[in-house]
């Protein structure tokens, strides 16, 4: 995922009139081309994770949505169209009904998950960390799927991740904000072959 320069500084607005069906993110203003379709291996992740929240929260005020769903995530003072930022997570969870539209999600969603591969680790656990620590996302996990290791980043008081929790293939992974949903990374994994 390499920057676009062709120009200065991108808005929501300018992300929402490009042609075609390429897909993009802007962050801080740039202009991020997203990689071709994910890999077979990230979808099985991504089903699996998608179906273990959208089970647990059914009746629940909380929404859960896949990518490609838009996250807007304006500045201070920032008028929608204006924002600088608008991603596309690979899960996202919100429990403010009033952050939701026809467009997405306006502001930060509670949990965030992204699934990391060799060609997106540095944005995701570099650029992307930054991002939604600054705009105060609650919980943000990055699931590796080459090292089968998952990583769960929650804001503390102080309004920073600090230190993540750290877990393997072999382990169970609660949700901080959903202390009832449990899931098993062995089966998670398991149901995403290597590669060959």
């Amino acid at each position: 995922m390499e920057p676009l320069a062709r120009r200065d500084r991108y808005t929501y607005k300018d992300y929402c009139d490009i042609p075609g069906e390429e897909r993009y993110e802007v962050i801080e203003g740039i202009l991020y081309q997203m990689t071709p379709a994910p890999s077979r291996r990230h979808q099985d992740l991504l089903g699996g994770l998608f179906t273990a929240f959208h089970n647990h929260l059914r009746g629940h005020a909380c929404r859960v949505y896949c990518a490609p769903f838009d996250v807007r995530l304006p500045a201070r003072g920032e008028k929608d169209d204006e924002a600088g930022t608008v991603v596309q997570p690979d899960i996202s969870v919100i429990c403010d009904p009033g952050k939701l539209d026809d467009l997405g999600c306006l502001g930060s969603p509670d949990l965030i998950i992204e699934i990391a591969s060799r060609g997106s680790a540095s944005r995701d656990y570099v650029k992307k960390l930054a991002l939604y620590e600054r705009h105060g996302v609650r919980e943000y996990w990055v699931v590796h799927q080459d090292d089968r290791t998952v990583m769960v980043f929650t804001l503390n008081d102080s309004g920073e991740y600090g230190r993540p929790a750290v877990y393997s293939s072999e382990d169970t992974v609660k949700a901080g904000l959903f202390p009832d949903l449990a899931i098993d990374l062995a089966s998670l994994f398991s149901e995403a072959p290597e590669r060959p």
